[in-house]
């Protein structure tokens, strides 16, 4: 049994509801992890130990794909 602070998102849909509203209404030249992070109203580094726990963990790693696929496309026009 885990102990600690409680889950801010206690599914995984509830995640990816916050996840698409910010990917939504951010301008993608906007999109930072960081700033998913004070999207989904938490920091930077809870939002990477989400990422640890096996549930979250594609959620996750998709949203950060999709920031470093918008850096990459940004790189690509200079």
């Amino acid at each position: 049994m885990r102990m600690g602070r409680p889950l801010k998102f206690e599914s995984l849909e509830a995640l990816e509801a916050k996840i698409e509203e910010y990917f939504n209404t951010c301008p993608e030249k906007e999109w930072t992890i960081t700033g998913l992070g004070l999207a989904l109203d938490t920091s930077r580094e809870t939002l990477m130990n989400y990422e640890d726990r096996e549930d979250y963990f594609d959620a996750i790693k998709k949203a950060k794909d999709r920031v470093h696929n918008a850096y990459e496309k940004d790189l690509r026009k200079q």
